[in-house]
């Protein structure tokens, strides 16, 4: 099925305006849904809403939206009000900067969508590809879309196109300060097996074809076995080892025995000899002699 596009935009480009169409990056497999029952006669359940004061049930068209700016007073918004404050869309995509490729931390990408040139958008379109290539920088820019302001970054894809990724605000992404994750020094010895495990473990290219969603697996099985009237059979509960104290090197060595089949030498020791010493509680070693003639 060929691709449909959700929208036509312009890419502005200094002076330049590219015209492309936008195409849904990702295909978002939604979770298997259950659905609540009412055990005594297995019928669905309906969700409804109850005024907590009065104690009935409210419709949807006797509601109103507020927000609560004390507890439990609020100020309320009508839907023209709150489509008042919505982004008026503005059909363009207007760069702002170019940044080097690997400037924005991934943990800042939200959802993704694919660009293509539209009518005599081709060379334009190529133009800015290629010079995002060649500089390897991408472009930083501002978007309005259905009722929303984002920022945006446009950059190469690796199949020859431009792919549009919204970005997360700074507000929205929590710093890794927080955590307060202590200072800690590595032993050179420890840090040669750990880049020995990752060498081995390492590939050059990410193929998703190689991971599949196996919980999903597991639940479209057991629902087949159920529809076929089985019992499912369910497993136990793995032991959880987070507690337990390991020896990071002996952690290590064992890692990359697993992998490999052979044994990893320990360090080498130095071993110092301890004198003997005779104490009072120890007999003196007795020495022999020959008896004169």
């Amino acid at each position: 099925m060929a691709a449909r596009s959700i929208g036509d935009i312009s890419l502005s480009f200094g002076l330049v305006s590219i015209p492309v169409k936008v195409y849904s990056a990702t295909d978002s497999k939604e979770a298997i849904s259950f659905h609540l029952l009412h055990k005594a006669c297995g019928s669905r359940l309906k969700q409804q809403y109850i005024c907590i004061k009065e104690q009935v049930v409210v419709e949807r068209e006797d509601m109103d939206k507020g927000y609560e700016f004390t507890h439990e007073q609020y100020v309320v918004f009508t839907a023209e009000e709150l489509k008042a404050l919505q982004e008026k869309g503005t059909h363009t995509v207007d760069i702002v900067a170019f940044v080097p490729a690997g400037s924005i931390d991934p943990i800042y990408y939200d959802k993704a969508y694919y660009l293509a040139p539209d009518k005599r958008g081709d060379r334009p379109y190529k133009l800015l590809l290629e010079g995002m290539k060649k500089t390897n920088r991408c472009a930083l820019a501002r978007w309005a879309w259905r009722g929303k302001s984002y920022t945006v970054q446009v950059r190469p894809s690796s199949d020859g196109g431009l792919v549009l990724q919204q970005l997360l605000y700074g507000d929205e992404v929590r710093s890794m300060k927080e955590l307060g994750i202590p200072e800690t020094e590595v032993k050179p010895s420890e840090l040669e097996l750990a880049i020995m495990l990752i060498e081995q473990s390492a590939q050059d290219t990410f193929d998703p074809a190689q991971y599949e969603d196996e919980e999903k697996k597991r639940i479209e099985a057991a629902i087949d076995q159920k529809i076929a009237g089985k019992e499912v059979t369910v497993s136990e509960e793995p032991e959880m080892g987070g507690g337990k104290v390991i020896d990071l090197m002996e952690a290590l060595r064992a890692s990359l025995a697993k992998k490999t089949g052979t044994t990893v030498a320990d360090e080498p020791k130095t071993r110092k000899t301890a004198k003997r010493v005779t104490t009072a509680t120890e007999p003196a070693p007795v020495r022999k002699t020959r008896a004169k003639k």
